[in-house]
């Protein structure tokens, strides 16, 4: 059998380019959401997982292959517990400070769960991941710039869901038709989380309604259907640095659109996370 036709590069580029927009929007949505007091955010983590199975779904329709719906049950669970750490952690957390500590969390996971299982890094692995994890705790050490404790603590906390998550599927021959299964097992989660979170009191109006769809349809939803079009087009090392933009283009919308500034604090650390996890997707791991 013949391997699949390369994508163009312009074409990728550009998908690659809406997706990664998309990923960082779901940082500005959320905070947006949750800064006024819009929404609670056991009710944003449902909403925003029922826009994106209905949005799924839709996908998976339109192109004739909803049967091919698979998943997990323990990817479902990872996909909630993630969703519902990162509404939580947007309460008190900067877009920009939760992104960066989402996404280094994310890739020390992986790392250190690949270690567990054998997987070997090269010396210039090691220095990226050793910078990293110095970044991470620079960026949480106490001082007037540091992100509140009990929010980084959750953000943390989605960030290792999300890099279980991506493990679990891992080997998936249809990515998006797994999304949306993960999607859908992951509802009845969080119907049970909003029905605990109601007892002291539920925040809805119109404006988190719809940020919370917004996050849902369009930035998670279709944002991973544009991703998963783009990765034919990307190499495994190319699709996992590219990501690097993300905390990068969430702290210039959140400079942008919600008026939180860019500390010393953040870039030293941003440059510290994202320069050691370039190190580590970058170089070559030994065998």
């Amino acid at each position: 059998m013949n391997p699949p036709a390369r994508l163009p590069l312009w074409r990728t580029a550009v998908l690659t380019a809406i997706a990664m927009l998309a990923f960082a929007a779901n940082s500005i949505l959320c905070r947006l959401a949750l800064e006024h007091g819009a929404i609670d955010p056991a009710s944003f983590t449902l909403i925003r997982i029922a826009s994106g199975v209905a949005a799924l779904w839709l996908i998976l329709a339109v192109s004739g292959t909803v049967r091919c719906v698979g998943g997990s049950w323990r990817a479902g669970l990872a996909l909630f517990v993630y969703a519902a750490a990162f509404s939580y952690a947007y309460i008190s957390l900067s877009a920009a400070a939760g992104a960066l500590l989402l996404f280094g969390a994310v890739q020390a996971t992986m790392v250190t769960i690949g270690l567990a299982r054998g997987e070997r890094l090269a010396s210039l692995q090691w220095l990226g991941f050793a910078a990293a994890l110095v970044g991470l705790a620079a960026l949480l050490a106490p001082g007037v710039s540091a992100p509140s404790l009990s929010g980084a603590v959750l953000m943390l906390a989605a960030g290792a869901a999300w890099g279980a998550y991506s493990l679990l599927g891992r080997g998936a021959t249809n990515p998006l038709a797994a999304t949306a299964g993960n999607f859908l097992r992951s509802l009845p989660m969080a119907a049970a989380l909003i029905a605990i979170a109601a007892l002291p009191g539920l925040k809805l109006d119109g404006a988190g309604i719809a940020y919370a769809i917004l996050s849902g349809a369009v930035a998670s939803g279709l944002g991973y259907s544009i991703w998963y079009a783009a990765l034919p087009g990307l190499t495994p090392a190319q699709g996992a640095s590219v990501q690097l933009s993300v905390p990068v283009i969430t702290a210039i919308a959140g400079a942008l659109l919600i008026g939180e500034p860019i500390t010393q604090r953040l870039v030293i650390c941003s440059i510290a996370i994202l320069g050691g996890i370039a190190l580590v997707i970058g170089s070559k791991p030994k065998v």
